[in-house]
C-alpha cells in the first residue's frame, strides 16, 4: 500500500461505513455527496485520519443525514399527532378512550407515572363500579405496551371494553419514570436499583395508590416477563399485599433464565467487570429523541420493516406471522424504554447463581457474601394463572417447568407452542388465545 492508503483498523471501519451509507442513500433514492464525504473516505492521505479529523467528519455526516431524512419525510410525520410520537395518555385518547394520568411516589423517593383507562367505549355510560386491574410491563418496556396495537388487539383496551378499570404502570428508570424527590438522573445513586427495588417499593406504592383511589380492597394483577418477576417477589414476601390480589396473571414469567436461548442472555455470561465496562453504571438504552425519529423513519419504510422486526425477534424468539409488521415503527418508537445497568447486572447474577430451582435471586450480591439471599415462591398463596410460549427465547418452557411445582395455588396453566416472547403483548391472535381466557378467569374469580 502507498502512503495515501488508509491502513489502520479505524480507517478500514470508516471506509466500510461509507460504503454502507452509500448503499443506504441509494435505497432511499438519495444522492450520495460526491465531494465532501467520499473525498474524506477515499482520497485523504493517512495523516488526515487522526482523531481531530474523525469527529468533525461524523458530525457533518450526522447533520447531513438528519437534514436529508427530514426533508424527504412528509411534514405531518414529525408532528406530535403521529402515532409513534404520542404521549402515553394521548395514545389512549387517540383511540377514543378516556385517559387519566397520575404520579406515585415510592417509599424511597422515586416518582412513577401511572396511566388509567377508567372505562371503555362500549360501557362509558355504565355507572356500575368497575373492578380494577393493573398491568405491569416487562424489562425495557413501558405502559404503552398494552395499548400500542389497534383497540381490538390491545389488552388494555379490550379489558376496558369488557367492563374493567384498567391501570398501567411504568417501572422506575424507564422513559416515563425518571424523576426522584432528591436525586437527579445525572447521579449514580439514581440508577442504583434493579427489579428487586421495583418489587419492594414500586409495586406496593402503585397497588396501594390504585386501591385508595378506587376504594376497592382488591384488584387483578397482570404481569408480563419482568412484570411477573417483581410480582413473585412482592407477593411471596408481603402477605398483606398478597391478600389484596384477587388473581395474578403471569404472562411469559421470568424467574430463572437457566434455559433461556436469547442471544441477549448469552451476553450476561460476561464477567461483571466487563459488563459494567461495556454498559457503564447508569442508564441502559436511553431514548434519544432525534435517534428515535431516525429509527422510526427507517423502520417505517416497508423495505426495512422486516429488518427492524428481526431485532425484536432475535431477542425474544421468532413468530413473524403473528406480528403486524406494518406497525414495527410504532413498536421501535417506544421500546426499549430504558432501565438501569444495575438491573441487567442483577439478571446476570441470576443466570450465574445456579441456585435451587424453587427460588430465585432477590438482591444483588453483597461484597463479602458468597451466595445471595433467595425468595421462596412457595410462600406465595395468591391464586395464579400462567401462560408460556413454546418458541420463547427468554422465558423458556423448561424454566417454567421448574417454577410450576412451587406455586401452591395454581388455578390455570397453558403453554402455546408457536408463541414467542412478544406474542403475549403484540400477537395478532392474542385476543383469541390469551385475552379472552384472562377475562373468563376474571369472571370466575370476582
Amino acid at each position: 500500500m502507498n502512503g495515501d492508503s488508509p491502513t489502520s483498523l479505524a480507517n478500514l471501519f470508516q471506509c466500510l461505513t461509507t460504503l454502507a451509507v452509500r448503499k443506504l442513500f441509494l435505497l432511499f433514492n438519495l444522492n450520495f455527496p460526491s465531494c465532501n464525504f467520499s473525498y474524506y473516505f477515499l482520497t485523504c492521505p493517512q495523516w488526515l485520519w487522526r482523531t481531530r479529523y474523525r469527529r468533525p467528519f461524523y458530525n457533518n455526516l450526522f447533520t447531513y443525514l438528519k437534514t436529508i431524512i427530514i426533508k424527504r419525510t412528509p411534514v405531518s410525520y414529525w408532528k406530535p399527532k403521529h402515532l409513534c410520537f404520542l404521549l402515553q395518555s394521548k395514545l389512549i385518547t387517540y383511540r377514543g378512550y378516556p385517559s387519566e394520568e397520575y404520579e406515585v411516589v415510592t417509599e424511597d423517593g422515586y416518582i412513577l407515572r401511572l396511566n388509567r383507562i377508567p372505562y371503555g367505549i362500549e360501557n362509558q355510560r355504565n355507572t356500575v363500579v368497575k373492578p380494577a386491574v393493573f398491568l405491569q410491563h416487562g424489562l425495557l418496556g413501558d405502559a404503552s405496551n398494552w395499548v400500542t396495537n389497534l383497540a381490538n388487539n390491545s389488552l388494555g383496551f379490550i379489558l376496558a371494553d369488557a367492563g374493567y378499570d384498567v391501570w398501567m404502570g411504568n417501572s422506575r428508570g424507564n422513559t416515563w419514570s425518571k424523576r426522584h424527590l432528591n436525586l437527579s438522573v445525572d447521579q449514580d445513586e439514581f440508577w442504583s436499583f434493579s427489579f428487586d427495588e421495583m418489587a419492594k417499593f414500586d409495586l406496593p406504592a402503585v397497588l396501594n395508590f390504585i386501591m385508595q383511589k378506587t376504594g376497592q380492597e382488591q384488584l387483578y394483577y397482570v404481569g408480563y416477563s419482568q412484570g411477573a418477576t417483581i410480582a413473585f417477589i412482592a407477593f411471596s414476601t408481603m402477605p398483606h399485599l398478597a391478600k389484596r390480589i384477587k388473581l395474578y396473571f403471569a404472562l411469559a414469567p421470568v424467574t430463572t433464565i437457566k434455559y433461556a436461548r436469547s442471544p441477549a442472555v448469552k451476553l450476561l455470561y460476561l464477567p461483571e467487570v466487563l459488563l459494567r465496562g461495556l454498559l457503564g453504571k447508569r442508564e441502559l438504552f436511553h431514548q434519544n429523541e432525534w435517534l428515535k425519529k431516525l429509527i422510526v423513519s427507517f423502520c417505517g419504510r416497508s423495505i426495512f420493516a422486516k429488518l427492524c422486526g428481526n431485532v425484536f425477534f432475535i431477542l425474544g424468539g421468532y413468530n413473524v406471522n403473528n406480528i403486524n409488521m406494518s406497525r414495527v415503527n410504532v413498536y421501535v418508537a417506544r421500546v426499549p424504554a430504558g432501565t438501569s445497568v444495575q438491573n441487567v447486572i442483577h439478571w446476570s447474577q441470576v443466570l450465574l447463581s445456579f441456585g435451587p430451582s424453587w427460588a430465585f435471586i432477590s438482591t444483588l450480591f453483597p461484597v463479602f457474601q458468597a451466595t445471595p439471599p433467595l425468595y421462596k415462591i412457595k410462600d406465595m398463596t395468591v391464586p395464579t394463572a400462567i401462560w408460556t410460549g413454546g418458541k420463547d427465547l427468554l422465558a423458556d418452557v423448561k424454566d417454567a417447568n421448574t417454577l410450576l411445582p412451587q406455586i401452591i395455588n395454581l388455578v390455570h396453566y397453558k403453554s402455546i407452542p408457536d408463541w414467542a416472547h412478544l406474542d403475549f403483548i403484540w400477537g395478532l391472535d392474542a385476543p383469541l388465545r390469551l385475552y379472552s381466557e384472562i377475562i373468563d378467569l376474571m369472571e370466575k374469580h370476582p
